[in-house]
């Protein structure tokens, strides 16, 4: 459990860094750039500078928060659990089931505090990005806090950085001849002249396959933040529909439910995706095998 935490937290700390984003121009509304408040000087870096967004602020509150929620559930462990650390073991417990069930127990075991990690980690933001006042407390004329998802800068790094632990992990259980060879190989236990015959085929299948593994963390970040920006989007111009504050209440309140569900859903579909694409290339455990 304390290794598994332990790799949980390093991702947290590598996700706390992400979501550089350019500044905000007089735009009503949430706009599509997540607006810099402050720059920091990187002192090994002449001349440059480090800007600090408010999905940058969001994110490492997010990542505060989770921290502190693993460091109380696991400071005193006893075998029987109870409270807090009965809550967080019956997550865990939960997650490790649906991702077994995905990619098989081998994988599972290893890669469990990725999983775990990520979507956790999306969870959160795309719920914190939907607490009151996020958005509508100021700095500078610029909003403090921003959904982290709702930043395509944060997604992408979520795309970029499960493609390359993806690349990582297919090398590592496969070596590098057999990645090669299942993207580029012959398919489906064919030999002979056959076989031959088909090879530029499926050579050119795999360019295709190519293709489509540079694309999915695109299509990865694309789908997240455009389900949250969206999102954050409309509770943003119901929250101006009516003057009073009953009338703001009534207004977000159906939609407020709704996005409740779509972060939820959105934070689980990253999480299949990215372990089916795994399952893919790599394979699963021969009970999971058909």
């Amino acid at each position: 459990m304390k290794s598994l935490l332990s790799k949980i937290y390093l991702g947290l700390v590598l996700a706390s860094g992400v979501a550089c984003a350019s500044e905000e121009g007089g735009h009503h509304g949430l706009s599509t750039d997540a607006p810099v408040l402050w720059n920091i000087d990187l002192p090994f870096w002449p001349g440059h500078s480090l800007p600090i967004t408010n999905s940058m602020v969001m994110m490492t509150i997010a990542v505060v928060l989770l921290t502190i929620i693993l460091r109380l559930a696991t400071r005193k462990m006893e075998r029987v659990p109870s409270g807090l650390q009965n809550f967080v073991e019956w997550v865990f417990e939960l997650l490790y089931n649906f991702v077994e069930g995905l990619i098989g127990k081998k994988l599972a075991k290893k890669y469990i505090w990725y999983f775990a990690t990520v979507f956790l980690l999306i969870l959160t933001s795309n719920y914190m990005g939907l607490i009151p006042g996020v958005g509508e407390i100021t700095m500078n004329g610029q909003p403090i806090f921003r959904g982290a998802n709702a930043d395509l800068n944060v997604t992408l790094f979520l795309g970029l950085f499960y493609t390359l632990l993806w690349f990582i992990w297919s090398i590592k259980e496969q070596g590098i001849a057999h990645f090669v060879g299942h993207i580029f190989g012959p398919k489906g236990g064919l030999t002979g002249l056959l076989r031959n015959l088909l090879l530029p085929v499926f050579f050119f299948v795999g360019l295709i396959e190519l293709l489509s593994i540079a694309i999915r963390p695109v299509a990865l970040a694309a789908r997240l933040f455009g389900n949250i920006y969206a999102g954050e989007a409309i509770l943003e111009q119901m929250s101006i529909v009516s003057g009073s504050i009953l009338g703001n209440a009534a207004a977000m309140l159906p939609f407020m439910c709704l996005e409740i569900l779509v972060g939820f859903v959105q934070a689980l579909v990253f999480l299949m995706l990215t372990a089916i694409f795994l399952k893919t290339q790599v394979g699963g455990d021969e009970e999971h095998a058909h």
